[in-house]
Order: C-alpha cells, then sequence, then structure tokens
C-alpha cells in the first residue's frame, strides 16, 4: 500500500508526528494489542493482508511499533479482529500499571487480555460459554510456544494426532505450529488461563499428563 510514508495530520493540517507524550504513549500500545488479537485468531501476516487489503510488510511494522497508526489502517484492522475501534487504541494512562480488561469475543470465545503483550509472554482468559455449539475441531497453526491451564470445566485439545481432555487443575504446553484446537467438553462452561510466547519461549511448568477424550 502506498501509506508507508504519510504522516497522520491534526485538525490545523500541521504533522503531529511529535506529537505529545501521551499521545505517543497510546499509539505505542496499539502494536502489541494487533499482535495478540492476531495470535488469539491463530491467522498469519499473510491471511490478515488478505482479509484487510494491507500489505504483509505493513501489517509486520504496525504490530512492533515501527509504524506509526493511522485511521485508515485501524478501521479495517479493528472490522477483521471483530473489535471496537476504540479497543485497539484505548490503552492505559502512562504511568498506571494497572491492566484495563477489555474482553474480545471470537470463534463462541471470550478472551480477556491479562497483560500488555508488549514482546515476551502474553498471558489471556478464556471462557467458553455452556450455550456456544462445540463444532468440528478446525485446527490452526502460528508461530510460538502455549501452555494452558483449566480453571473450571473440561477443555477439550486436538494438538496434532492427539484428541485430549483437560479437567479442571490440568496443564498442557505445546509448540503452535502443531495443528491445535480447544473448546468445551459437556453440558457446562469451560474457563481457562493461556500464556502465549510468539517467539516459542518454553513456559516452564510443568503440566501434569492431559486424560484422553472420553476417559
Amino acid at each position: 500500500m502506498a501509506h508507508d510514508r504519510q504522516r497522520s495530520r491534526g485538525p490545523s493540517g500541521a504533522s503531529d508526528e511529535g506529537g505529545d507524550a501521551s499521545t505517543d504513549d497510546v499509539l505505542a500500545g496499539v502494536g502489541p494489542r494487533l499482535r495478540a488479537l492476531r495470535a488469539t485468531s491463530g491467522r498469519t501476516l499473510s491471511q490478515l493482508a488478505e482479509t484487510t487489503g494491507i500489505s504483509v510488510s505493513t501489517l509486520s511494522r504496525l504490530e512492533s511499533g515501527q509504524r506509526r497508526p493511522a485511521l485508515e489502517l485501524l478501521l479495517p484492522l479493528a472490522r477483521a479482529h471483530g473489535v471496537p475501534l476504540d479497543e485497539l487504541v484505548g490503552a492505559p494512562e502512562t504511568g498506571d500499571p494497572r491492566i484495563h480488561l477489555r474482553p474480545v469475543t471470537m470463534h463462541g470465545q471470550t478472551i480477556v487480555p491479562l497483560s500488555r503483550g508488549g514482546g515476551g509472554l502474553q498471558a489471556f482468559k478464556h471462557l467458553i460459554e455452556a450455550d456456544v455449539p462445540t463444532g468440528e475441531p478446525d485446527p490452526r497453526v502460528h508461530e510460538g510456544y502455549e501452555w494452558l491451564y483449566v480453571l473450571r470445566g473440561r477443555l477439550r485439545l486436538v494438538l496434532g494426532e492427539h484428541d485430549l481432555v483437560l479437567p479442571a487443575g490440568e496443564a498442557a504446553e505445546f509448540d503452535t505450529r502443531t495443528p491445535h484446537w480447544f473448546g468445551r467438553v459437556g453440558p457446562g462452561a469451560v474457563e481457562f488461563l493461556s500464556l502465549f510466547g510468539r517467539q516459542g519461549e518454553r513456559m516452564h511448568v510443568r503440566a501434569a499428563p492431559p486424560g484422553r477424550l472420553g476417559a
């Protein structure tokens, strides 16, 4: 696209590239949120580029913070991820250590980011309600490493050729380049935590051996 060298301008028409500190801090949080949303959905940069019409290089620079986000880029990304625009730019105020929890709903799950996702590990809380149809597994692959811990209910994890069930209190970890999918088992809801490392960091948390489906 031809957006790469374009500068954002304020109402007066003057470039706001220098911006004030608060604006810069808010925009600095956009990249990690975009990366977290894409990682959660299991999409590659190429797949997202096809959906939005934004080039892979521009998407990569947005996620890494090397490209200043502009409205014409954020609008199609918000639509693609199924989130409000203000969710992409609504970072906490500078110096506020609290994480502002903003749930995202996708693929039948409610996903709450528990970290700002600025490189390294990212933490999420997932909820699949009892009334959400389980459907057929649709395994996905992407770069990284993931750790899961079930808080309540029973989680079905399809991992490569394995079809597993994790009850509450059980954990699993895996390379996300292995095709994977998860959903609930039984009549109740399932709630679980996940840690995701984009560069494939292992979590160093010992996982209990998960039981097989139907066990």
